[in-house]
């Protein structure tokens, strides 16, 4: 699963991907500072199943921390989009390129209303940020539409003619967007267009189809960014405006200092805490003294810097993962090597087993028999989808 990072230039979209990752991709104060797409690993908190038997678990893919499971999620951030970036403007067809296989979005939007749509400060206040979100939706809707609009009056009547179904058509064009035949579905059923007469559907259908599509195969979720710039009530009235996107107030900066601080050993922090120890106050510059006190400030505002609840927002709802635990011996919870749940991985809710099998590997899959609920030891046919949390034994034949 990948998610990305958008947004115009200039609204701290890769301090956000820093913060997230710990990478150290290029920020600045001016446009387009990111060209080429930036990619790294984030982690989300799942509870870990260790907890549950009192025996240490072993980490493999996934930290482990007082019960708290970590488990990766791959980000790309990506080149800022300005208006019209669908017909090329800026680095508009290489933004949308290197998001074609994303699962879903994290939009990235200055709160203070302090950057222009090309990127540029501006007086704070100038720019509303909910027309941001209207006009990304918008782009991206033009984007998709255009990738279906491709020989789509002749290859539509020749489905008609042949009693084929849209669908297919659909997914055949949109493979390399990892839209699913369900998502699919999904839309025709729910955009308003004759789904019987695609031949008939003028471009306006194409754009209702093509936001549907979007909203169903890869929801976004908005960072309300900079929000130590604006008030409570400011942040809820945008947040209101920006419905039904869900949006949540961040602070990319705060969230980066503390993760770097917490590297350095200067202060005890894990990501989404709503405070910080300073562990070494003398070995604190008076800048890293002031800029700890802001943040300290802000984590009392807000509740924490935002980022995490933010990451873990898009993943567990709008993309609705859950965390599964594949293990070798269902008895003990353990690989071949003896390890106690050494690995997770997360899996969209309601899943079945068989293709859990795959994502741990191919074979398992082609050989699939049954898999094992770790917990009741039942046996679990291959469609039976998986929960959160689950600890699973695949079983296939040699």
């Amino acid at each position: 699963m990948e998610i990305g990072i958008v947004g115009k230039p200039n609204v701290g979209k890769s301090t956000l991907f820093n913060a997230m990752t710990l990478l150290d991709a290029t920020m600045a104060p001016y446009p387009f500072t990111t060209v080429k797409p930036n990619r790294g690993v984030a982690a989300v908190r799942v509870p870990c199943p260790h907890v549950e038997r009192g025996t240490a678990c072993t980490p493999g893919n996934a930290a482990c921390r007082n019960g708290v499971r970590w488990v990766p999620v791959a980000l790309v951030d990506v080149a800022g989009l300005v208006p019209g970036a669908h017909a090329g403007k800026g680095l508009g067809n290489q933004f949308l390129n290197d998001l074609s296989v994303a699962d879903g979005f994290i939009q990235v939007v200055d709160a203070s209303g302090a950057t222009d749509a090309e990127g540029n400060p501006v007086p704070a206040g100038s720019v509303d940020p909910a027309t941001e979100v209207d006009w990304l939706g918008d782009e991206l809707a033009y984007w998709v539409a255009g990738l279906i609009e491709k020989e789509f009056d002749r290859q539509v009547r020749k489905a008609e003619l042949e009693g084929a179904k849209i669908e297919e058509y659909l997914e055949h064009r949109l493979t390399g967007l990892k839209i699913s035949a369900g998502s699919i579905q999904t839309a025709l059923r729910e955009a308003p267009i004759d789904r019987t007469r695609p031949s008939r559907w003028s471009a306006e259908d194409l754009l209702q189809l093509s936001r549907v599509l979007l909203t169903a195969a890869k929801p976004r979720s908005v960072a309300l960014n900079k929000c130590d710039r604006i008030g409570n009530d400011r942040a809820d009235q945008l947040a209101a405006a920006i419905a039904p996107v869900p949006a949540t107030p961040t602070s990319a900066e705060a969230e980066l200092t503390l993760r770097r601080a917490a590297r350095a050993g200067l202060v005890t922090y894990a990501p989404g805490d709503p405070g910080f120890s300073v562990l070494e106050a003398r070995r604190l510059s008076p800048p890293q003294e002031k800029a700890l006190h802001e943040i300290q400030a802000l984590l009392q505002r807000w509740g924490s810097t935002g980022v995490q609840a933010l990451l873990e927002s898009e993943v567990f709802g709008r993309l609705r993962q859950v965390a599964v635990f594949p293990v070798e011996d269902e008895t003990h919870w353990t690989d071949s090597r003896g390890r106690v749940l050494p690995d997770a991985f997360l899996v969209p809710a309601g899943t079945p087993v068989r293709a859990v099998a795959y994502r741990v590997h191919s074979e398992l899959g082609e050989h699939f028999v049954r898999a094992i609920d770790g917990r009741t030891h039942r046996a679990l046919a291959a469609d039976h989808p998986v929960e959160a949390g689950s600890v699973l034994r695949i079983v296939a034949r040699r």
